[in-house]
């Protein structure tokens, strides 16, 4: 596989990921892959939400559990509860019901903050994998299985690429900010 294209390959994978990290940071709205990466002892089992229960919105601020078992419950109300998300379930039988507050323009800036961080996160992945890249063709120079004239073109290839995809992850970030700034 070439530098370019593993370059791509392991760029789409980092983009993939920012994708599934804006999906876990709150907006105004509900989602239930807000809920995602949240695991409750089950059985004495780590196990992630969506395998104990079924997860809806019903409504726009509102996040239903409808658990699969009963005995369940507790540990899933814990599990929210001990999450970074700011969240209070309440119990209602085999449902549970989680009332996203409205955000403060406060809270708003302070997730944005954090959300402009994960972003400059995986940018930085990005860059690492346009240096490994870079790397690779400075060791075929090195070792005369490539030219100079070879070796610029595929700098400027893998320069035009990593280009192409930080401006994804701006995009993406640019979409995001937009949506949690709005009321």
């Amino acid at each position: 596989m070439s530098d370019a294209a593993q370059l791509k390959d392991k760029g789409k994978k980092t983009v993939e990921a920012f994708k599934r990290e804006l999906g876990k940071m709150r907006t105004g709205r509900a989602s239930a892959s807000l809920l995602e990466g949240i695991k409750a002892e089950y059985y004495g089992t780590m196990t992630p939400l969506n395998q104990m229960g079924n997860i809806s919105t019903p409504e726009p601020r509102i996040i239903a559990i409808q658990a699969y078992d009963k005995g369940a419950v507790e540990a899933i109300m814990k599990a929210i509860r001990a999450s970074d998300l700011g969240l209070n379930p309440s119990n209602e039988g085999q449902t549970i019901r989680v009332i996203l507050p409205a955000l403060t323009e406060d809270r708003r800036k302070e997730l944005i903050k954090k959300l402009k961080d994960v972003g400059e996160e995986h940018r930085v992945f990005i860059r690492n994998h346009r240096r490994e890249a870079i790397d690779s063709v400075k060791a075929a120079v090195k070792n005369k299985a490539m030219s100079e004239d070879d070796s610029k073109r595929s700098q400027d290839e893998l320069q035009k690429i990593t280009d192409g995809l930080i401006k994804e992850i701006d995009v993406l970030l640019t979409a995001k900010e937009k949506e949690m700034m709005e009321v």
